[in-house]
């Protein structure tokens, strides 16, 4: 069969792979304890729900515009003066089919063939294939302190006469990683500099622990003019637990959200209007959902930490937010595919190999279920993995004997 060059270079989505498997077994009746996914189990707000259902009882589903409606425009306005200080006008604002097609079109709207586009290590999956579909090149960029946080000195190292666009993701999906303030204004100083475009990936900004408070990078941006290349995306998904409505938007200046509402239109059209009705009722209505996720994941947070503090070998750095900890796992295999595929296969917890993420030896564990599911899915990687633990274990209603170690 022929393909073309972008269609044979592309792989994948790791994560929606997994979740394939993961289902497959579970529609067997496999004890599968899913410790990959990056959905919150909360309900959507009701808010959200009773728009929907509002609007599918009045019949009126119809086509929108391919920028999206005014009401979710409005809302989205509201939402970006009271959570980033900062103003923006409808022209300025793009709804999509979630901040995934958000970046995606940014990105098809600023790319050449050859064209460089810097990002920090560990990075979200979708980062380098998107690079690939418009013929760009993706840099990661592995700290050099050995941490999750990167420091200016690294992303200066990468950029090169190429480099067209630099995306940040903080809170970073998969370490949970929230980046200094210093380190958002630097990056936002050094690309109004250097005349680089800046995606600054913000779909985890509420989802905070310890008291930490979400960095506005329009509070360092000198530049808030038309003329200004920085783009910020985010969306329902994670914050209202809204993933399956696949809601996202970028804000940026008119002739670039003009520019990816062509390609937007071409490619999707607008979003459901039952999904923009149902994200601007989530965005203008009660937040005390967005409030109660944002607790139960810190302590599911602390329970898979101190979970995990109970094996050898490991190491962990703390998340600061999101639903993730990436650990080092390298003592035990340092082929994370491998070792992924073990604990499916053996144990039946579904992780996420590091190595999709652009670091070896690591695995994505998220914390977003239940108490229950994490500490049992702990418990069942550390029998596969410890060498001291006991030879036998039920899974479900099955034994089990370690015969790998």
């Amino acid at each position: 069969m022929s393909l073309s060059a972008i269609g044979r270079s592309i792989s994948e989505s790791a994560t929606l792979k997994l979740n394939e498997l993961a289902a497959l077994l579970k529609a067997k009746g496999e004890p599968v304890i899913h410790l990959g996914g990056g959905e919150p189990k909360s309900k959507p707000p009701l808010d959200a729900l009773v728009a929907a259902a509002a609007l599918l009882n009045s019949g009126e589903i119809r086509y929108t515009p391919a920028d999206g409606i005014p009401a979710l425009k409005k809302a989205i306005i509201r939402y970006t003066e009271e959570r980033y200080g900062h103003h923006v006008e409808p022209e300025n604002v793009i709804c999509s089919g979630g901040a995934k097609q958000a970046i995606m079109v940014a990105l098809q709207a600023i790319l050449n063939p050859g064209d460089e586009v810097v990002f920090p290590a560990p990075y979200w999956v979708s980062y380098p294939e998107m690079c690939k579909l418009c013929a760009a090149t993706p840099v990661a960029v592995v700290p050099e302190n050995g941490s999750f946080y990167p420091r200016l000195k690294d992303i200066e190292q990468a950029v090169g006469s190429s480099t067209k666009c630099i995306i940040i993701n903080s809170p970073n999906n998969p370490s949970g990683a929230v980046y200094p303030e210093e380190f958002i204004a630097a990056v936002v100083e050094f690309c109004e500099k250097r005349d680089i475009y800046l995606i600054m990936d913000d779909i985890y900004q509420r989802l905070i622990f310890d008291g930490r408070k979400p960095t506005s990078c329009y509070r360092h941006a000198r530049n808030k003019t038309e003329t200004s290349k920085l783009i910020v995306v985010n969306g329902v998904s994670k914050q209202y637990a809204m993933t399956g409505f696949r809601l996202g938007w970028a804000l940026a200046n008119k002739q670039l959200i003009a520019a990816m509402t062509n390609i937007q239109s071409h490619q999707t059209s607008g979003p459901s209007v039952l999904v923009q009705q149902a994200a601007a009722a989530a965005l203008q209505g009660v937040q005390s959902s967005v409030d109660a996720l944002r607790l139960t994941l810190e302590n599911n947070r602390n329970v898979l930490l101190n979970r995990l503090g109970t094996m050898k070998g490991i190491h962990i750095q703390k998340p600061d937010g999101t639903f993730y900890a990436f650990i080092d796992f390298s003592h035990y295999d340092k082929d994370s595919t491998r070792l992924a595929r073990l604990l499916l296969g053996k144990v039946r917890v579904a992780v996420v190999p590091g190595v999709e993420f652009g670091m070896e030896g690591y695995l994505r564990i998220s914390y977003c279920g239940g108490t229950s599911e994490i500490i049992e899915g702990i418990d069942r990687i550390k029998w596969a993995l410890d060498p001291d633990a006991p030879n036998e274990i039920y899974i479900g209603d099955r034994r089990r004997v370690r015969d790998w170690l």
